[in-house]
């Protein structure tokens, strides 16, 4: 058996805490919401609670608007509706969806927990 030199052991050691550690950076929607990090605004978008976001949060909040802002372009086209009142009727949808103990936005920008 060839013995590690100190390179490749970095290296092993690197890999191996990537790998335990990944799961720890990477949040879900639903439990950053079940966390109070993120929240239901009332435009059809999430929004972010915490004060104090994450890089991860951060990204994970605006892949998820982007998704919904494309998804509500073309279901509003479909509709024959702008996407602006397609965004405000999604979101009263998704307020009144939201779990209780998860948070909102309410329309004086103030987050309510529901």
């Amino acid at each position: 058996m060839k013995q590690l030199n100190l390179r490749n052991f970095i290296a092993l050691f690197a890999l191996m805490l990537s790998i335990i550690a990944t799961p720890v950076w990477a949040i879900s929607m639903d439990d950053a919401k079940s966390q109070g990090l993120i929240g239901e605004r009332s435009n059809g978008y999430i929004g972010v609670v915490t004060s104090t976001p994450s890089a991860g949060l951060r990204s994970l909040v605006d892949s998820i608007n982007n998704k919904r802002r494309e998804a509500y372009t073309k279901r509003a086209a479909k509709a024959g509706v702008e996407r602006s009142v397609f965004e405000i009727r999604m979101g009263q949808r998704l307020q009144q969806r939201t779990p209780a103990g998860q948070y909102i936005q309410l329309q004086n920008g103030n987050w309510q927990k529901k």
